[in-house]
This record gives C-alpha cells, structure tokens and sequence, in this order.
C-alpha cells in the first residue's frame, strides 16, 4: 500500500555530473514533498554498469547539498527503506522477477543480438512496430531449464498482451492512453543479473512506498510498461508527473554543444546557488503571476504541479545572468564577505591580508556594478592590489600634458588632511582645482588613472575613501613618475 504521506524520490545515475535538468528534477520532487510536509528521498540508479563513473555519487550527493536540496532518506542518511542504491538490491529485483516468471508475466529470453537486429529490420521493413515479437514467449520448461544449464545467455522479458488499451493518469498531461502493441516486450533482467531500469524503478518505488513520480518528460514512453508493472504485480499505481523539456533557444532539446549542462559548470564559473535554483525552478513552472525572484523558501510556499507547463523550457543564460546579480545584491554583506574572501584566495595576483571592514566598503562600491562575486575581484582589481599597467585608451583621452602637475598639488592637499572620509577627497581636488585655476574634471580622469589604473568603476572618491591617504599618496606618485 502507498503511503499517506507524501513520499518522492530523484533517482539518478551515477554517470558523471548533474545535468541541470536533474537539477529541475530533484528540485520540484523536493519543492512538492516539502509543500505537502512529506520526504524527499535519494536514490542512486546504478545497474547499468557501462555508463557508471567513478566518484559520480559523490559529487551527485555534493551538488545536491550545495543548491540547499538536503535529502531526509538517501545513502549517508539512511531510513527505513535502504539500501537506496540498486546495486545493493539485486537479490530483492531477482525474487520479484521470479514472481513475474511464476504468473506469467515475463518470460526467458534466449535470443542472441544478431536475431534481435534481423528480427527488428524486418518489422521495419513490414511497416510494424519494431517491437520483439515474442519468439521465446512458448519455449517449455524442458527448453528453458536445457538452454540455462548449457550455459546460454539469456535475459527476462515482461510479457505484454496485444491489443489491450493502457491508461496514464498524469498530474501535468491529464489522461493518455497508449496502445499495448505499440509497447515492447521490455527486458527486465539483463543477462548480466542487473535489472533494467524499468524493473528496478517500479519495485523501489513501491517498496519505498513513493506516493508520487515526478520525472522528465523522456520518461512518458516508457510509463505504460511501469504500469503494467505495477498491475502485474498487484501493486497500487503511484501518480505520475511528466516535466517539460528543457530546450536551446533555437528551441533543440538542451545539450552540450550549445553550451554548459552540468550544475558543476555553473557553480564553478561563481553562479550563486540561490540563482540557479531560482532559474531552475522557473523552467517550466510560474505561480501564476509576474514575480520571479523567490527564495527557496518560497518556492515550497508558492509550488504545486499544476502550475508545471507542458511546453519546453528555453534555458536563457541572461535570464541566468539576472537573476545572478540580483540574488547577489540581495545578500548581507557577512555572506558576500565569505564568498569574496573565497575568490581571493584562488586568485594568484592577490595576497589576501585585507581586513573584514576594508573589503566590506569594498562589496558596497562594487555590489551594484556586478553580476557575479568574481567580478569584485576581477573588474576592482585595483582594490587589491595597485595597478602595474594604465588602460591606453584613458591615458590617450584623459592623461594631459598639465595632469602630473596638477596631481601633484592635489597630492599635497591630501597630505594635509587627517582621518579623511570621502568628501574630505573632494573637497582636496576642488580646492586644487581653484588654485590652479582649471575644470574639477581635468584633475578626476587622470586621479582614476592613477588609482585604478582604469576609466570605469565606483566613484573615484569612494575609491579614495576606500583606498586611504597614504595608498592614494603612493598610487598618485608612482602614476606621475611613470606617466609623466
């Protein structure tokens, strides 16, 4: 019997990384078990031992607690219904399979790969479904038990009957309704003692007592072999829910040639993981309104599946890129000063020996000029660590043959000053633009040269402010000497 409780479960395969549409998966199974106080489970599909990866569990498990998605049943966590990866399960898939074979509802399979190729090219060839046409099906037990004992190979195929009208019920598409010839005889069991995935999934679905299947929408083909599963066996049907597609802007399914698929890809180029969980979650699915910026937290409040579209997705990266800075603008400055100091330490050009207060004033003059938190550090270069190099095309346009006079005298109005805070520097520059009768702004450009070595940025005084009187001193004289 299914639960009462709502239980889900994201079952991927440890082939590598996770794909953002993955992501999407785990996040609405995750988003509807929390909106419906139910678990969220993990489940490591792992039968299909060619495409395994070494180490991809880990990171699977690694990714998902670093976009918030924590799991209340999972390996690592175990619960009542463990193991929760299906290589540990063989003997449970082996005796249900056998319960199939005893009803009739699957069947020995002896046929080898080259009858299985011919077979289906000539259905083709007829105009017929190229489905497996049952060859095995009658074999006697004599037959069965002389070709296992001879040591052939064989796998277990699910037995469907012709002619009979198989009924889906799904959340997000309604009611479909397939025809059983158009249906496979799936394999079941491989002939290496692993179970396909269709087996596997619908036994620890139903042993996991999984109240809901909510997959990706390539999934939807194989769904009346998953119920015909479940009515061979005598099991409850969970409900099914098909995702949309997740597409290119040219409106292709979503793949690697068009650009990045892996989480990890996003999380190492600095996105924030509260943007792409908020992206992710709109991928398919709206509240029914205008909004877009939500928290996790919200999500759970505002998600239900019926608000999931049926259309592809489009993945738009400057939607992405949006939503990145203004998560990022969102942030206290204790989170953004964990995340900058991180950047710091990975950048070869800088030695970390900043205070806390410095690199605060830092993140509040940079917050609104940038998208990613990496941007701090590679666009204010010049907070860091002073410029070696002047931008040419300033110095052509700005640096004048009267720029190192008058940053000279504005040097020694700095001098002067004592505990200086930001208008103390604007007032140095136009007191020094008084005396030496000439425009505030022919004494700015080159005084942002010579600070940040470049003509864009925060105001140059917050800048200065930042910077302090003595680096400022320093910058304006070692700009003077090597610009002249």
């Amino acid at each position: 019997m299914i639960s009462d409780r709502v239980r889900v479960r994201f079952a991927p395969s440890p082939t590598g990384y996770l794909h953002v549409g993955g992501l999407r998966t785990a996040l609405y199974n995750y988003l509807f078990a929390k909106k419906n106080n139910g678990s969220f489970i993990l489940r490591i599909e792992d039968t299909d031992r060619a495409r395994f990866v070494e180490g991809a569990v880990e990171n699977l498990i690694d990714t998902l607690k670093w976009s918030g998605l924590t799991i209340d049943e999972g390996p690592g966590n175990e619960g009542a219904y463990g193991p929760y990866t299906q290589s540990e399960r063989l003997s449970i898939y082996q005796e249900q399979t056998q319960k199939l074979i005893d009803s009739g509802n699957a069947y020995y399979c002896f046929c080898s790969k080259q009858r299985l190729e011919e077979m289906r090219e000539e259905r083709k060839e007829q105009g017929a479904q190229p489905v497996y046409d049952k060859h095995c099906l009658h074999l006697s037990k004599d037959q069965i038990k002389s070709n296992i004992d001879s040591g052939l190979p064989y796998v277990i195929r699910l037995n469907v009957k012709p002619g009979e009208k198989i009924y889906v019920n799904d959340l997000i598409r309604g009611n479909i309704e397939f025809d059983s010839s158009t249906v496979d005889d799936q394999v079941l069991m491989k002939s290496d003692g692993y179970p396909t995935y269709h087996l596997a999934n619908v036994v620890d679905d139903h042993l996991m007592k999984i109240t809901h299947v909510i997959r990706g929408e390539e999934w939807l083909p194989s769904t009346p072999k998953h119920v015909l599963l479940y009515k061979f066996f005598g099991w409850e049907i969970p409900g099914f829910a098909h995702l949309p597609l997740l597409l290119n802007p040219d409106r292709t399914k979503l793949s690697k040639r068009q650009g990045d698929v892996a989480v990890e890809d996003y999380r190492s180029k600095g996105y924030l993981k509260e943007a792409l969980i908020n992206f992710v979650a709109l991928l398919g699915w709206n509240a029914g309104d205008d909004r877009e910026f939500y928290y996790l937290s919200e999500l759970v409040e505002n998600f239900s599946l019926e608000r999931v579209n049926k259309a592809g997705a489009v993945f738009n990266l400057e939607k992405l890129d949006w939503l990145n800075a203004e998560h990022l603008r969102a942030k206290d400055n204790a989170d953004l000063l964990k995340l900058l100091r991180n950047e710091l330490k990975i950048n070869p050009e800088v030695e970390d020996d900043f205070t806390d207060e410095y690199l605060v004033q830092v993140i509040e003059a940079m917050r609104e000029r940038v998208k990613f938190v990496k941007e701090i550090v590679d666009t204010g270069i010049y907070f860091f660590t002073p410029p070696v190099n002047y931008d040419e095309a300033s110095v052509a346009k700005n640096w004048k043959s009267d720029s190192a006079v008058n940053l000279s005298l504005l040097n020694e109005k700095i001098a002067e000053l004592e505990n200086p805070v930001k208008d103390d520097f604007e007032n140095a520059l136009r007191h020094a633009a008084v005396e030496l009768s000439t425009g505030a702004g022919k004494i700015i450009h080159p005084l942002r040269i010579a600070l940040s070595g470049v003509s864009g940025g925060p105001g140059v005084f917050d800048i200065a402010y930042i910077l302090g009187k003595e680096e400022c001193m320093r910058r304006i004289k070692r700009a003077i000497d090597k610009l002249g």
